[in-house]
């Protein structure tokens, strides 16, 4: 696992990024808000049941000027399965309106680049940002409503 304080979004490695607002979105774009952010994958029964529809929920709780969120589709297996064709397709079908980055693939393996560079365990992975950009919370499991909200609110009010 990431050591929190130690990354940044800058950190993100990205190879397209999926409904965002402009085209040439970046991780630069949300200077100055807390983000939520998680890492899952189409065929990650978690993700698909619990992380992605409570990201859309987030998304349409908080204040866009103060906490943006994004999600960070993370393929490491079945890769064959999970191209950015399918990815649009399920974008569309979830009714998906935050942008996704797409985690950049890895020449090393199978892990792709962000995922191992923030030593994810797999999907789905929270991560909260804060204003500046810095990792302060990344959790390997889904994140009960009440503690997310909790935690994103610290972050929101100076805190945490």
């Amino acid at each position: 696992m990431a050591d929190p304080g130690a990354l940044t979004l800058d950190d993100w490695s990205v190879s397209e990024w999926l409904g965002a607002p402009h085209q040439d979105f970046a991780v630069g774009d949300l200077a100055g808000r807390v983000v939520l952010a998680a890492a899952f994958q189409m065929l990650c029964p978690a993700c698909v049941e619990k992380t992605v529809p409570q990201l859309r929920q987030a998304a349409a709780t908080f204040p866009a000027g103060e906490v943006a969120v994004v999600g960070l589709h993370a393929v490491f297996e079945h890769h064959d399965a999970m191209t950015p064709v399918s990815l649009r397709a399920f974008l569309h079908e979830f009714r998906v309106t935050f942008p996704v980055a797409v985690d950049e693939p890895s020449s090393r393996g199978p892990v792709p680049v962000t995922m191992e560079r923030f030593g994810m365990r797999g999907t789905p992975t929270v991560m909260l940002y804060d204003r500046r950009g810095v990792l302060r919370r990344q959790t390997f499991r889904h994140v009960s409503d009440l503690e997310l909200g909790a935690q994103v609110a610290g972050l929101v009010l100076g805190d945490v």
